[in-house]
Parts: structure tokens; C-alpha cells; sequence
């Protein structure tokens, strides 16, 4: 592996070309494009294997990147508990295992757009024929085997956290040399 070190200035003129990708299946996330508008951060759409959003950093041959770098890790988002317990069905779970599976090895977050979404899991506020306590434990099964976290967050703030959650990652491999 090669390792290179930057100074602090080339990190921060990294860090401004850090690219959100977003899946080009993504739907209604006009939120978060928002977000990324406003505060003039780079993203593109692309088709993804894994997961709804991903990171990048462009080739730059002034830095010495002379290729795109894509940061490892994926966001899943989801809009709302009914939307992961729809997952969870019969006809929709081995697809949803299968996404699990191909995230299995790299760092990987479902993002729930819902701040009481674990609280609704335990009280069994969701449209499914899971009981509460059958939803937490195939849950948490699910993230112990695949490796994977669960953030349940008030959709106004999803377009800051997949962009911190990227840039946060990006910038601890930078300082560390890691690219």
C-alpha cells in the first residue's frame, strides 16, 4: 500500500472536492440535494452497487491523485420505520439480506430519516406483522452478522450527516496518509 502525507492546506483542498454519490435509483431526497446545493458540496449521480450514497475524490494531478479514490464505506437510507419493516417481508427480505451481504466487508450505515424510529420499533408503531420484540431481535441479528449500524435521525439533518459522515472518514485517511 502506498502511503503519501499531505500538509494541512493540501487536506482542506482535498476535502472541498469530496464528492457525495449519489445511486441513480434514489428517490425523493430532494432534502438532502438541498443540503448539498446549498452549501456548494460536489455530488454526482452514478449507479451504485451498494447502499444509496457513497464518497469520492477526483483525480487531481496538482495533488498527486491521479485517479478517482472512492472512500469504502455506503449509506442505505430509508424514510421511515414502515420502510425498513417493508423490507423485512417475505418477498422483499432476501433482497434486502443480499444488500447487507455485499456490505458485509466495508464500513456500512442505514440511515432511518425518523429521530423516533427506534422508539417506534419497540412500541410496535410500524405497518408490519412483526411483533416488537421479533423486529429488534432480527434487527439486531442482522447488524451483529453484517456488520453494520443503524442511525435513526430527523430527515432535516440527513443531508449534514452523509456529508460529515463522508468528510469525517475521508479527511482521518488523508491525515493518516492512508491514500
Amino acid at each position: 500500500m502506498i502511503h503519501y502525507k499531505y500538509t494541512d492546506a493540501e487536506i482542506t483542498a482535498i476535502l472541498k472536492t469530496l464528492t457525495i454519490v449519489i445511486d441513480t435509483r434514489e428517490q425523493v431526497n430532494d432534502h438532502i440535494l438541498h443540503y448539498l446545493r446549498k452549501h456548494e458540496i460536489p455530488f454526482i449521480n452514478r449507479a451504485i452497487k451498494t447502499g444509496d450514497y457513497a464518497a469520492m475524490i477526483p483525480a487531481n494531478e496538482e495533488l498527486g491523485i491521479k485517479r478517482d479514490i472512492w472512500l469504502s464505506s455506503r449509506i442505505e437510507r430509508k424514510a421511515h420505520m414502515d420502510e425498513i419493516t417493508g423490507n423485512l417481508q417475505k418477498d422483499t427480505k432476501t433482497a434486502f439480506e443480499n444488500e447487507l451481504i455485499r456490505a458485509k466487508d466495508i464500513p456500512f450505515t442505514l440511515l432511518c430519516e425518523d429521530p423516533d424510529g427506534y422508539g417506534k420499533m419497540i412500541r410496535g408503531e410500524y405497518r408490519s406483522q412483526y411483533k416488537p420484540l421479533s423486529l429488534l431481535g432480527m434487527l439486531n441479528s442482522f447488524k451483529y452478522r453484517y456488520n453494520f449500524e443503524i442511525v435513526y435521525l430527523d430527515k432535516k439533518y440527513s443531508g449534514n450527516f452523509i456529508y460529515y459522515h463522508f468528510y469525517y472518514q475521508a479527511k482521518d485517511l488523508l491525515k493518516n496518509g492512508v491514500f
